[in-house]
């Protein structure tokens, strides 16, 4: 696309948790700090969003009925390898197996309930090339 694609220039945020009123919150709260986001609501949906679309941080919770956190995560660094580094983990608790995952991926945890800002801080730290778009030209 040309220069004029400014969205395509958004970091895409999957946001992958099976509570629709979290889900609607960080959509809105992440769109506007210039995020493009996309959520889903159980692991299935989120490995067939990867499937077919490119995203630059995965946002995601540990503990999801259907497919694991942990399995949904694994499987998305394995044909996205950038989510190995760029997934931020949440869940409300934390388990001896969730720390162990956490550590062994070295990928950042933010404890549910979490304020909005603190959400937008940690996937900004997540963002390094891509920034949000703030009206400035890359070279």
């Amino acid at each position: 696309m040309g220069e004029g694609g400014i969205q395509s220039e958004r970091a895409r945020v999957l946001i992958v948790d099976d509570e629709p009123a979290i889900c609607k919150a960080l959509k809105v709260a992440l769109g506007r700090a210039g995020y493009d986001v996309i959520a889903a609501q159980s692991g299935d949906s989120a490995l067939s969003i990867l499937a077919r679309e490119r995203v630059d941080v995965l946002l995601l919770d540990l503990r999801i009925p259907d497919t694991r956190g942990d399995v949904v995560f694994e499987l998305a660094a394995a044909t996205h390898l950038h989510l190995r580094h760029q997934t931020l983990f949440m869940t409300g608790d934390i388990s001896d197996r969730a720390q162990r995952l956490i550590q062994a991926c070295k990928c950042p945890m933010i404890l549910k309930p979490f304020e909005l800002s603190e959400m937008i801080a940690a996937i900004d730290a997540l963002v390094p090339l891509r920034r949000r778009d703030a009206g400035g030209k890359s070279a």
